[in-house]
């Protein structure tokens, strides 16, 4: 455990400090971008001291660090000036609660839809699934996303088109805004997930020890989620894991499709306006997401498989 999370820390460190240079030297200078035609040179030079961009790389970076190391990420410096710290705040809930919602969606679709594929291989239903799996994977998010607001927002009237209700507003009200972004999400993810949990479960299903249960007199339902699942899972809560990973990353397009200002939609306005501090922070939360993302699915495989535990 210790030595992961050593491991996970200094990942982190990598990815922030290659975030941090690389945005150095993406070409345009973000004072000039800011101030426009409102200034001219000296205002610049100006700006410049005031930001601290007027010292050299190393210099930059190390009050960066020092800071960062002391919780503070800085300030944006574009626009109102706000702290990156409390950008990110506003932002991560949002981001966080859509992709929640959208991977109990594809979990409650994909492993359903694994396992009767599987033990029903090769039969129409096995095709059925199949087929919708590949159709899943095929459809863009933006352009499902687009479809879902068009029925049941715009004819339908169901569900809102655009924005985000906090919790503190009342469970539907967030329910209501996250529910057609987080199926345009999760249905992708969740047809990764249906082929993986049918594939893993088609090479358990033919195994020794399973003939063995089935020899035993166990009913087919405690075969299937008594010996089956719980064995195919290994490879399953990899992808599991890797799978809400990218859903942080997923959220970006679908976050600005329906105008929730999460994680992805910060990132992007950072980058477009060379906001180095909101970048660096967004870049800092997200490389955590994945890092953490995956040490949990490590000490889930001990959890599911006690062998583990002994390696």
């Amino acid at each position: 455990m210790l030595r992961r999370l050593i491991g996970s820390v200094i990942v982190m460190w990598a990815v922030a400090t290659l975030v941090f240079f690389m945005l150095r030297f993406v070409p345009g200078d973000p004072v000039a971008a800011m101030l426009a035609d409102a200034g001219g040179p000296d205002d610049i030079a100006a700006m410049k001291r005031q930001l601290g961009l007027d010292r050299s790389l190393f210099v930059q970076y190390a009050i960066w660090f020092r800071n960062m190391l002391q919780g503070d990420l800085g300030a944006s410096i574009y626009g109102s000036r706000a702290a990156v710290t409390d950008v990110l705040a506003e932002a991560i809930p949002r981001t966080l609660s859509l992709s929640l919602l959208a991977f109990v969606i594809a979990l409650i679709i994909a492993v359903p839809a694994g396992i009767l594929s599987a033990t029903r291989r090769n039969s129409a239903t096995d095709t059925t699934v199949s087929l919708l799996a590949f159709l899943g994977l095929s459809m863009p998010d933006f352009w499902l996303a687009i479809l879902l607001i068009i029925v049941f927002a715009a004819n339908l009237q169901w569900l809102p088109a655009i924005g985000y209700a906090p919790l503190s507003d009342g469970l539907w009200p967030w329910l209501s805004h996250l529910i057609l972004p987080a199926i345009a999400i999760g249905t992708a993810f969740s047809a990764i997930i249906a082929r993986m949990i049918r594939s893993s479960l088609l090479e358990v299903l033919k195994s020794d020890y399973m003939r063995t249960a089935r020899a035993k007199g166990l009913t087919p339902w405690m075969v299937m989620f008594g010996h089956a699942l719980p064995n195919a899972m290994i490879p399953v809560i990899t992808v599991i894991g890797i799978a809400f990973a990218l859903l942080i990353s997923g959220a970006v397009v679908v976050e600005n499709v329906f105008a929730i200002k999460g994680l992805g939609r910060v990132l992007i306005e950072g980058i477009l306006n060379r906001d180095y501090p909101v970048v660096q922070g967004a870049v800092l939360v997200v490389s955590a997401i994945f890092v953490f993302s995956n040490l949990i699915v490590d000490l889930l495989y001990g959890v599911i498989d006690p062998r583990i535990r002994l390696n």
